[in-house]
């Protein structure tokens, strides 16, 4: 029983290894490519960075190009806070920005990328084009659906206002990074959308509300 145990506990202590390797490269790619691009950061300054030798590194990461989808892959996972419920869509965003200014590293590191994307050849191109389409997508979704439950500002147009939530939140963010110690994010962030929605005591009084209102008076 003994053996069989620690035969299966066995690979656990190599794959760790690995593990802690990648992570340790992950780290060292997000300063290197937050700090200087990914045209201008190169795989040895990531190596030098990781304290390892460029063939450790292309063992985890065979290309430049592998080991930026990994670095954007590894800011997902880490700078995701927890998601809050479709009525909480303000507060979750909200939320989000704060939890983005612990992490400016991360916040750094995915503008230069996301300006840099904007060439025709660059590799994070296609991610930054599918992710800003799905938040786009999605803002607005979640828009349809506070509408519908009487919390959208009458005149404001879903399909516009969810896109404008993501440049805003982008284009404020960079602001962010260029003077910390003025620009509030998070501020700035829940000013737009309590200008288009409606506060969630007050949802029945939005479009429709009067008929609702007079419905429920009938005898």
């Amino acid at each position: 029983m003994t053996k069989k145990a620690n035969a299966r506990s066995g690979p656990r202590g190599p794959y760790a290894k690995t593990a802690e390797r990648q992570r340790q490269i992950l780290e060292a790619a997000v300063e290197v490519f937050g700090s200087r691009g990914y045209n201008g950061g190169s795989i040895q300054d990531v190596a030098d960075r990781a304290g390892i030798n460029q063939t450790t590194l292309l063992h985890h990461f065979p290309t430049k190009a592998q080991l930026l989808v990994a670095v954007l892959e590894y800011r997902d996972r880490i700078s995701t806070s927890t998601p809050g419920t479709r009525e909480r869509f303000a507060e979750t965003i909200v939320r989000q920005a704060e939890h983005n200014e612990g992490l400016p590293h991360l916040v750094e590191l995915y503008s230069v990328l996301s300006g840099e994307a904007t060439t025709e050849d660059h590799p994070a191109r296609n991610y930054f084009v599918q992710r800003f389409a799905r938040l786009r997508k999605e803002y607005s979704g979640e828009l349809r659906y506070l509408a519908s439950i009487g919390r959208l500002r009458p005149g404001v147009d879903p399909d516009v206002a969810g896109p404008t939530i993501v440049a805003l939140w982008e284009g404020i963010q960079t602001e962010w990074l260029l003077n910390p110690d003025t620009v509030d994010v998070p501020g700035i962030l829940k000013g737009y959308l309590d200008l288009i929605l409606v506060p969630e005591e007050n949802a029945g009084w939005s479009s429709g509300a009067t008929d609702r209102v007079h419905a429920k008076s009938r005898p």
